[in-house]
Parts: structure tokens; sequence; C-alpha cells
């Protein structure tokens, strides 16, 4: 599989740590699942196709990754943080 290549926002980032306790960088590995779902997001964005990216992480915490899809293959991460115990439920079932 050809390496992802991702951008996202240095203080978008920053927020995002300091509000959920999710760097971006360990956003970025939930790519890497290859039991993630992948859930369309049309009703956040009107100017972009959103998506929702629900996996595992690399430290082996469960993650919601709201992103989008730029030009050259970039995955421009958008916001990330802990799932709950209910949207982890389809993950879960998706394993078993």
């Amino acid at each position: 599989m050809a390496e992802l290549k991702f951008e996202w926002d240095p203080e978008k980032a920053a927020s995002n740590e300091k509000k959920h306790g999710v760097t971006f960088g360990e956003a970025r590995s939930v790519f890497s699942d290859e039991d993630a779902l992948v859930i369309p997001d049309p009703d956040h964005s009107l100017v972009e196709d959103r998506f929702i990216i629900l996996g595992m992480s690399d430290e082996g915490r469960a993650l919601v990754v709201v992103h989008c899809h730029r030009a050259e293959g970039v995955i421009r991460i958008i916001s990330a943080r802990r799932a709950g115990t209910k949207e982890q439920k389809p993950y879960w079932e998706r394993k078993s």
C-alpha cells in the first residue's frame, strides 16, 4: 500500500490536543487500521466532502477522526477525539 500523506492546521491541532487529549499524529495512525470504518459526513460542510473514520490508533485507543481529501491524495485531518462507547459498537461488531 502506498504511504498516505497528511496535512493539518497546526493551530487547530494544538487546540484539538488541549480539548480532546488526542494529537493529530496519533489520529493519523487510525488510517492504518484495516478494520476502521469510514462514514461520509455530508452534514458538516457545504464546500468539501468530509468523512469520519472510526478505528484504533497505534496507542490502542478507539478514535473518531474527521477528515477530507485534498489534491494529490493528501488527507487533511480536521478533528480527532476518543470514540464513545456507543460509537465503538459498530467497530467491534465488524471485528467479531
